[in-house]
């Protein structure tokens, strides 16, 4: 369990209880969950973050009714900065999203509009937010991360709570490499629910060669552990930088979607430019 699971400022979170489902626009729905809870622990400060990034989400069931009443569908691309002081909670972000469907609007900007203003007044951050019509991204391939697929392995495991010390002594060799390593094997838990998050994530790197079974089993250890996609992916980050020690690191994320909505976190200290193409499983 993460040691800020039961702390105060979640305590009012929906996410696990009951909730009524609104269908009329009510931005109080929204909750966020400050990034300081797991950021402090691991010795990450605001104002001295080792990395940049974004939260970028997939908003796969959004619908408002037009002016004169006409329902209106739309696939959202929301990109939350690191820097804002919190995240986003997953389920109010549905729940919220849910109170547009009997809400009437004067057009697509004025919807626009209203998710960048709401969302980013709950993150306390830079938010931007685009909007799709479906014809838009009818025929839009199935992207797949590039680089070298890591979950090929004859090893054996029996370890599937989280630790650190798979990345005791995970270099080898003095030589310089530049490498892009892939696992669809990322599993971990919801904090509050437990409930199962699944996951893509590559990893790209500049410096001494990280061993592949070693970096595996670190993110195998991961499928008991119980966090946030953005704490997680945050997590991975700064082990990484912390034990590999590499000269340029970016950890990109795209988690299944659950409630309509997935959620693909990025944190890098380089120039990397993530592919926002959805992957097989989402």
């Amino acid at each position: 369990m993460s040691s800020y699971a039961n702390h105060q400022a979640l305590a009012g979170l929906t996410l696990g209880k009951s909730t009524d489902y609104r269908d009329t626009y009510d931005a109080s729905l929204l909750q966020g969950v400050p990034r300081s809870l797991n950021r402090d622990p691991l010795g990450l400060k605001a104002d001295n973050l080792p990395f940049h990034g974004t939260d970028i989400w997939t908003l796969y069931e959004l619908s408002w009714l037009n002016a004169k009443g006409l329902p209106q569908v739309a696939v959202g691309h929301v990109e939350l900065d690191y820097t804002s002081v919190n995240l986003i909670e997953s389920k109010s972000f549905k729940l919220y999203l849910n109170s547009f469907n009997q809400t009437r609007f004067n057009n697509w900007d004025e919807v626009r509009q209203t998710l960048e203003r709401d969302l980013s007044t709950c993150a306390q951050g830079k938010v931007s937010v685009a909007l799709y019509r479906l014809d838009e991204l009818e025929g839009q391939p199935i992207g797949h991360f590039n680089g070298t697929c890591i979950d090929d392995q004859d090893i054996t495991i029996d370890n599937y709570e989280f630790t650190t010390d798979y990345l005791e002594n995970a270099t080898s060799g003095e030589k310089v490499v530049e490498e892009t390593l892939v696992s669809h094997l990322l599993k971990s838990n919801c904090l509050i629910t437990h409930q199962p998050d699944w996951g893509s994530i590559q990893i790209q790197y500049r410096g001494r060669q990280i061993d592949r079974e070693k970096l595996l089993r670190y993110l195998v250890s991961f499928r008991h552990h119980n966090e946030f996609h953005e704490q997680c992916v945050e997590r991975i980050f700064n082990d990484l930088l912390r034990f590999c020690q590499p000269e340029k690191l970016s950890v990109y994320a795209r988690y299944t979607r659950r409630g309509g909505l997935d959620i693909n976190p990025w944190r890098s200290n380089s120039d990397f430019v993530p592919s926002t193409t959805r992957l097989v499983r989402q």
